[in-house]
Parts: structure tokens; C-alpha cells; sequence
């Protein structure tokens, strides 16, 4: 995406015709967007940006304005952390200028971000699958209600945004003092693996999350196995917790139940139910998959 100052009227318009639709033609999230004809086959072994200290211009952070709604660059030392969706643009915008002059390559590491530091780097995870990336921020945008960030086409890749064209993700700023001491490294969402259906054990005495993350028994039920949505598991309670209140903010307008964490085997598990009926949990998780992105298994317990 670009945002020279000498096309900044001309590129917008076509910058915001494009993020007022949902349209995947082409693969990606752009109208007429998407990969490239021949991609490279080594996509997955492209290695995270590599976080250092770099000098943030001060064109880059003076405030701006957009769609009537005015954006305020971070500091390169600020904490940031957000909750929301991510999306990619592609072949459409490659060999462009970002924002902040440079060349926008599909196949680097990067993103756009509306306010934090160009160039400054983040950690983007997706609560779904617990799965982390180091991206560059280098680029502004994306400009559209709902979403938070734009990826480069092999940083989505990497987190399996590439079919579906969005979903939900958790961005958290390097802050200098993080590249200092090598902070980043250490204090992303572990990766777990999220047991089947058949494999889970049944839950005894189990617990939820409220939005304010504390802690509430579930009510045990008679002792006949019942059927939960279940949407990632975790080894920290506040990447689950930050998965159940950007589900339970979504949700609301094709699904009564509300996310709660289940704390089991040393993780914690993001669970919506009980069901009646396996049917019943299948047509809730299409429901809740339409409207945030966010792919679910069955559980029973």
C-alpha cells in the first residue's frame, strides 16, 4: 500500500475502494489481489524479521488524519499490545512504495499497522493455533473497521491467513528495550498442540475466564459427556483470556453461549457450549467461523 504524500489523494481512493469489500477474487483480501502466479515453494522457511534498533524518521510520526479519524504514531519504546484482525495484501501492491519509502516486497517479513513506529517490528500471534511471527512494520493501513493489521503475503502464510483471507490475531510491539535485552524472544504464547475430540480427557472441576480475567467454577454437570466448541488451547492464561473477550466482543450477534477458558493438563483451553448436539455445536461453530474468521474443533467433556 502506498502513501507518498505526492499521490496520497489518488492512492487512498483506491486504498479505501479496496478495503470496503470483503471480496477474496484473485486469493487475497483485495479485490483483485493475490499471490503471485509462481510464489517460491520455500514460503515456510522464510526465517522472522530479525528485530534491531533503527532510527524512526519524524515525517513518520507526526499525526495524521484518515476517513475523518486521526492516527498518532507510537514512540519506539512504547508497550503496545492489540487484539483484533488481521488481513494481507499481495501481488497487487508488490514493488510499491510504503510509507516510509521503502519497496514493498510480498515476500519479506513486514506489515502495516496504522500507528505504531515505522520501522519499528511486532510479534503477531495467532490465538487459534498459538503460532507467532516477528514481522517489520514498514507500511500504514489498514484503514477499515475490524481490522488491526495488514501482513505481508509470507508473513501470512506463515500464519494460515492465506485461504481464509483474514482472522483474528494478537499484535504485541518489540519496544526497544525488549531488542536490548532480547525480551522478544522469550515472551510470546508458547506453541501447543491442540488435542483432537476423541483424544481430550473429560475436564473435572473445571474453570472459566470472565472478562475480567478471574477465575469461576463451572457447574459440573450429571455426569453425561456433553459437546463444546473448542478454539485454541494455551500454556498462558492471558493469551487465552485475550482469545475469549475478542470472541465474546464478536460473537454476540449469531451465538448466545459466551467463551470461557477451561484449565486442564497444564493448558488452557477456549471453550463455547454446552451443546445438545453434536449438529447443534457443528451449525454454531459455521456461524461463529462466518463472523470472526476463527475455525473450531469439537470437544467432549
Amino acid at each position: 500500500m502506498i502513501r507518498s504524500k505526492l499521490f496520497f489523494v489518488l492512492l487512498l481512493s483506491a486504498i479505501l475502494a479496496g478495503c470496503g469489500t470483503t471480496s477474496k477474487r484473485g486469493g487475497g483480501y483485495y479485490q483483485d489481489d493475490g499471490p503471485d502466479v509462481n510464489p517460491p515453494k520455500n514460503l515456510q522457511s522464510i526465517p522472522n524479521a530479525q528485530p534491531r534498533i533503527e532510527r524512526h524518521a519524524p515525517a513518520n510520526m507526526r499525526p495524521y488524519t484518515v476517513m475523518g479519524k486521526q492516527y498518532v504514531p507510537m514512540t519506539g519504546n512504547q508497550p503496545f499490545r492489540q487484539t483484533g484482525t488481521a488481513s494481507w495484501y499481495g501481488k497487487k501492491f508488490h514493488g510499491r512504495k510504503t510509507a516510509n519509502g521503502e519497496i514493498y516486497d510480498m515476500y519479506a517479513m513486514t506489515a502495516a499497522h496504522p500507528t505504531l513506529p515505522l520501522p519499528s517490528y511486532a510479534k503477531v500471534t495467532r490465538p487459534q493455533t498459538g503460532q507467532s511471527i516477528i514481522v517489520r512494520i514498514n507500511d500504514r493501513g489498514p484503514f477499515h473497521g475490524g481490522r488491526i493489521i495488514d501482513l505481508s503475503y509470507v508473513a501470512a502464510t506463515k500464519l494460515g491467513l492465506i485461504g481464509p483471507g483474514s482472522g483474528a490475531v494478537i499484535v504485541e510491539a518489540i519496544t526497544h528495550d525488549d531488542i536490548r535485552t532480547g525480551a522478544y524472544a522469550q515472551g510470546s504464547p508458547t506453541p501447543v498442540t491442540i488435542q483432537s475430540p476423541a483424544t481430550m480427557q473429560p475436564v473435572q472441576d473445571g474453570y472459566q475466564s470472565t472478562s475480567t480475567g478471574k477465575l469461576t467454577t463451572i457447574s459440573e454437570n450429571s455426569g453425561v459427556p456433553q459437546v463444546y466448541l473448542q478454539f485454541g488451547a494455551f500454556s498462558a492464561q492471558q493469551s487465552a483470556n485475550s482469545l475469549v473477550d475478542h470472541l465474546n466482543q464478536k460473537i454476540s450477534s449469531v451465538e448466545f453461549r459466551e467463551a470461557h477458558v477451561v484449565p486442564t493438563n497444564d493448558l488452557y483451553r477456549v471453550q463455547i457450549g454446552p451443546y445438545n448436539s453434536r449438529t447443534e455445536a457443528l451449525d454454531a461453530g459455521r456461524r461463529i467461523e462466518q463472523e470472526t474468521g476463527i475455525v473450531s474443533s469439537l470437544a467432549i467433556r
